[in-house]
């Protein structure tokens, strides 16, 4: 019998975070993903790896 349901991710996302916002920041995050068509979660994640690329460009300056 065919296994049932989403194929597996080649690198499961089994952790969660959570981040309290104020109403302003909420607005902003929901006007981005909405302008991009994305999620929240695909927006900050978006925003991570936006952050760890500018410190591995600073590490590279030193």
């Amino acid at each position: 019998m065919a296994q049932m349901g989403r194929p597996k991710l080649e690198e499961s996302r089994s952790n969660k975070a959570s981040v309290r916002l104020t109403d302003r920041q909420m607005a902003r995050l929901e006007a981005y993903c909405e302008k991009l068509r994305l999620t929240k979660a695909q927006a900050l994640m978006k925003g991570l790896e936006e952050l760890y690329r500018q410190d591995e460009e600073s590490d590279k300056r030193k």
